[in-house]
């Protein structure tokens, strides 16, 4: 089924967003505009869709949605408290900010969105790591550079960047420096999130050589049966200074289980208990969301399609978020 010809995901989308609310604001808390933070990946704006989703047809808060990224969402909400929340927030690259925000208590950690964590890293496709077993770690990258060498740039193996404005930008960035990888691999740049997808779906589809970041849960992964490669022990005070980009002295260490957080304002919570209590429920688990993403990405849907489906083929996750009621006013809006 394409998506364009689907009737029923547009029908399901209008009345997501664009509809009326049955609930009034008192049951919201407050007739403040409500900001989600979307981000650039297809997770994360399908949670934002929900998320809006739930707030307008449940409870009947003035919702709104506002462009974000890792980076730029966790300054804003560490400076200026907006967006009030960010459903899928990768804590676990920007620490550093993420324990400023924490101290300033204007934000706080309503819940993990992915029951299993998040996992980000280094990885390989399937045939790269079987014709070569002497790559398993990102140790091995550095005597193994002709392995990843592109016939546009000889002499250098490409490491392929994450895109700007992610956490994992920095990191990676800093990571090259801990490995000692700047004199034998270029940085190449992607530019976003929907271009590094394609890369590696082009170089998969090639059978050439890839080597960059990726995270799950996402369809990424399974879809072109990428590998992750081995790193040391996640530790704390090596990975803090990761994620600043003014780090003197990086070191290796590996990520930690990813931190995704559903993240919110203090303030939104003492003046919607409610939606707070929604929000601390909220929570996927990571090979039902990957499934969905990969309707997604089958489909070539956009984030709010992709809400729409998860509303009407994932019922018995998203209604244990929320009271019968409220779970009835979202499924009459479908």
């Amino acid at each position: 089924m394409k998506i364009k010809t689907s009737i029923l995901a547009g029908a399901c989308l209008s009345c997501l967003v664009h509809g009326g609310t049955a609930a009034q604001a008192a049951e919201c808390g407050t007739s403040d505009p409500i900001t989600v933070a979307e981000m650039t990946w297809l997770s994360a704006g399908t949670l934002a869709y929900v998320t809006k989703a739930i707030l307008a047809e449940g409870y009947g808060c003035n919702v709104q949605i506002v462009p974000g990224d890792t980076v730029p969402t966790a300054s804003s909400m560490l400076a200026k408290g907006e967006p009030d929340i960010a459903p899928e927030l990768w804590v676990s690259t920007v620490k550093a900010t993420w324990d400023q925000m924490l101290t300033k208590g204007t934000v706080y950690k309503a819940g993990d969105i992915f029951a299993s964590g998040g996992q980000e890293g280094w990885w390989i496709p399937d045939y790269v790591a079987e014709a070569h077993p002497e790559i398993r770690s990102v140790s091995d990258l550095k005597d193994n550079w002709q392995v990843f060498e592109d016939a546009s740039a000889t002499g250098k193996g490409r490491f392929y960047a994450c895109p700007p404005g992610w956490g994992c930008e920095i990191i990676t960035n800093n990571l090259i420096k801990a490995l000692g990888l700047e004199e034998t691999y270029e940085v190449y740049p992607t530019g976003s999130g929907a271009n590094l997808k394609a890369t590696i779906a082009r170089q998969v589809s090639r059978k050439k050589p890839f080597i960059g970041w990726y995270w799950g849960p996402t369809e990424v992964i399974g879809k072109y049966k990428l590998k992750v490669l081995d790193m040391p022990a996640y530790d704390a005070a090596k990975f803090t200074c990761l994620t600043d980009a003014k780090c003197e002295k990086p070191e290796l260490t590996g990520w930690a289980v990813g931190e995704v957080a559903v993240a919110a304002t203090t303030s939104l919570k003492e003046k919607a208990p409610a939606v707070a209590e929604f929000l601390s429920k909220m929570q996927v688990p990571n090979a039902e969301i990957s499934d969905v993403l990969a309707w997604g990405d089958d489909n070539k849907a956009s984030p709010e399609e992709v809400a729409a489906y998860f509303f009407k083929n994932y019922e018995a996750i998203w209604t244990k978020w929320v009271p019968s009621d409220v779970a009835e006013k979202v499924k009459a809006s479908l």
